[in-house]
């Protein structure tokens, strides 16, 4: 699956897209000003979003990669 087909599906079944991600993973305090916070780990990120949006680890990983700047919107 295309990185686009993660954010596609992710969008379908939470109703959330990019932007929304960034925003609560900034209220979780996971990052600040943007940028993904040195102490955050991929392990708690994932588990807060299979928690909170029953997300499977494929797509947890992929909000994980955006959150990092690994992968952006426009990423293939």
């Amino acid at each position: 699956m295309s990185f686009q087909g993660y954010l596609k599906t992710i969008k379908e079944k939470t109703g959330k897209g990019p932007q929304d991600f960034r925003a609560i993973a900034e209220e979780k305090g996971f990052t600040q000003n943007g940028q993904l916070i040195s102490t955050a780990k991929a392990g708690d990120i994932v588990a807060w979003l299979k928690a909170d949006f029953e997300l499977g680890h494929g797509h947890a990983m992929a909000i994980y990669a955006l959150l990092k700047g690994i992968k952006n919107e426009d990423s293939e």
